[in-house]
């Protein structure tokens, strides 16, 4: 499952089955069968059940070491695309593709340091010039270009009206360099309800802030260490943030800018000392005497990644989509939620080779119904879903089959860990038919559902949303493992996500074979949150736009606008690119998650969208979120 940053704010959401040498295993086989042959809407045929071992199987092989954790663009991931496309060949499935089973797009998958980069600094007579990686390091969402500037210390870098504190008060640094320390003031945790750290400790929000105050670059400083704490510099590549961040950004180890405080006359640790104790910036402007020559190049790092689909034809031209993705974080970076074990295999055996085995079980149940069902199946295997939602709007956006004979999209992601047979559906208001459909195609699981009525959360069903067809979410809740690499296939519960699968076959075959495909119903719901599936809700006010995260133009485009929200009382629509919120010009969806943070519930804030090239704007009032 996609986690959203700070992509958007962290905002995470995490997402077995008989033997057939076993009695049990003909009981509950038969069952299935009997329950399947008694729906209301009559299949044309039974489906056996799923097999818990073929599928505990599937997540052993997607999770092997040579897999590397499945990273998009790595070639573990080319590896697992060869694995799907062979299966999907293997049952005779038919290409679906642009290029037979393969959907090819390009996505972002990181950044390095390229051509010229320098740090010198003049005090004075007396020039320094600084190493790479062992002196100072660029941030891989820095800005690229040079500058010969002025040096000016703004304490944390923090602009927070809701403490009444900003560094940046009575201070010019327009056009100049802003040293700031990592972290944030100490009382800002009692203020804010001792709930750990607030936002203004990240590193993209500072950058933000000192861009929007005219700086035109920024230095981090550790600044105060623990005892026994080394002063290292952050690994280039490990730190969250946009594609360039619109300021020059880099670390520059203490020891190094301890001289640029000697010459105003100040020492590091006592200015941060002074912060500490009264609670107040102690921001100042260093000699003029002291200036900086600061040049970074960072090269964006693009990779070709493919969706894997194969189409089971129908009697007709409609289809459903059973979907899951097969893309993890391969050795972690910024996504990992074990930062200490960045660098480690993240095999991602939950998160999602469990939807993707669950995929291929239902690929193989429904193979020998071919051009016997009303409707065909798409079975889509997406790429770039840890990245946000890439692959499946990749599709959305080119088709491979027609979007308007989309009947019903199922996402299966992560439902390898059902504990006391629970399971989270999320969707379920979004079908005119889903509700009777699941209540049927529970059957004999045993498995207790709890619904959330929305489609929209963090996994690749939300890309189908936005395109008004009705989806289903099937997801087994968080655990401690989500985005570590102790994500391993020995922790799946095969038994229990069979019979799921067996649900999601059974509720597949429902819709296929109803007279009516079901109504798509735009649901405004009063707990977004409800049933334990992620929605997208981050933090700060509510405003209730969906991004488009495969967007690379300025500003923020919007894939949807939910339903009842601020945004949609407006009068602002799907398509609209937002690039101005307030009086905070909207680059890129950390712009927009800032300028949100600082607002307040109960604020209207005039915005301003780009819609068909033309300048819209209305204005919104912020409401609480739920």
């Amino acid at each position: 499952m996609e986690n959203f940053p700070q992509r958007y704010n962290h905002f995470l959401a995490a997402r077995g089955t008989f033997n057939m040498r076993s009695p049990r295993r003909n009981l509950r086989a038969a069952a299935f069968l009997f329950f399947t042959a008694s729906l209301c809407f009559a299949a044309p045929t039974a489906i056996g059940p799923a097999d818990s071992q073929r599928y505990l199987n599937d997540i052993k092989v997607l999770t092997r070491d040579n897999m590397e954790g499945r990273g998009d663009g790595t070639n573990g991931l080319t590896r697992a695309q060869h694995f799907l496309e062979a299966r999907y060949k293997s049952l005779g499935l038919e290409p679906a593709g642009a290029n037979g089973f393969l959907q090819p797009f390009t996505v972002t998958i990181g950044a390095k340091i390229h051509g010229k980069n320098h740090l010198h600094v003049q005090n004075g007579a007396v020039k320094s010039e600084l190493k790479l990686n062992q002196d100072y390091v660029p941030f891989s969402f820095s800005e690229s270009g040079p500058a010969n500037v002025p040096l000016v210390f703004a304490g944390y870098g923090v602009t927070a009206d809701e403490f009444a504190y900003d560094d940046y008060a009575g201070l010019d640094v327009k056009d100049k360099l802003v040293v700031v320390l990592r972290y944030e003031p100490a009382g800002f945790a009692a203020k804010s309800g001792n709930q750990g750290l607030t936002h203004h400790a990240q590193l993209v929000t500072k950058a933000i802030n000192a861009r929007n105050h005219g700086a035109k670059g920024l230095i981090l400083l550790n600044g105060k260490l623990n005892e026994g704490e080394e002063d290292l510099l952050t690994r280039f590549g490990s730190v969250s943030g946009p594609e360039n961040v619109g300021v020059l950004f880099a670390q520059v180890k203490n020891d190094i800018a301890d001289g640029w405080f000697k010459a105003a006359g100040k020492t590091l640790k006592d200015v941060q000392e002074q912060i500490y104790s009264t609670d107040k910036p102690a921001s100042f402007n260093f000699p003029d005497t002291l200036r900086a020559s600061l040049a970074i190049d960072i090269e964006t790092i693009h990779a070709k990644v493919n969706n894997v689909l194969a189409y089971l034809p129908g009697k007709s031209g409609e289809y459903i989509i059973l979907g899951a993705h097969y893309d993890h974080l391969g050795r972690g970076n910024f996504d990992s939620l074990a930062p200490s074990q960045i660098g480690q295999i993240h095999p991602g055996a939950d998160d999602n080779a469990s939807g993707t085995a669950g995929l291929l079980e239902l690929a193989r149940l429904f193979a020998p119904l071919k051009g016997q069902l009303p409707r065909g199946i798409l079975f889509a295997s997406f790429a770039g879903e840890e990245l946000g939602l890439l692959g499946s709007e990749a599709w959305v956006k080119s088709p491979t089959k027609p979007l308007d004979k989309a009947v019903a999209m199922l996402n299966m992601d992560m439902i390898g860990r059902i504990k006391d047979d629970k399971v989270y559906i999320g969707g379920v208001g979004t079908g005119s038919t889903f509700q009777k459909v699941l209540d049927q195609a529970r059957g004999d699981s045993h498995l207790k559902f709890e619904y959330s009525q929305t489609g929209y959360a963090a996994s690749d069903h939300t890309s189908f949303i936005t395109q008004k067809i009705p989806v289903l979410f099937f997801f087994s809740g968080l655990h401690a493992d989500y985005h570590k690499p102790s994500d391993t296939w020995e922790k799946i519960n095969p038994e229990a996500a069979a019979r799921l699968v067996n649900v999601v076959a059974a509720a597949t075959m429902a819709i296929d074979d109803a007279p009516e495909k079901p109504a798509f119903i735009n649901v405004v719901e009063a707990n977004p949150h409800a049933g334990g599936v992620p929605s997208g809700g981050g933090y700060g006010p509510y405003f209730g736009s969906i991004p488009d995260f495969g967007q690379t133009e300025n500003g923020v485009r919007f894939s949807d606008v939910k339903p009842g929200s601020p945004a949609a009382k407006s009068g602002f629509k799907a398509g609209d690119v937002l690039i101005k919120f307030g009086d905070m010009p909207i680059k890129n969806l950390y712009d927009f998650t800032d300028a949100l943070r600082r607002s307040k519930v109960g604020q209207v804030v005039h915005v301003l969208v780009l819609r068909d090239g033309q300048e819209v704007s209305a204005d919104v009032k912020l409401e609480q979120r739920r």
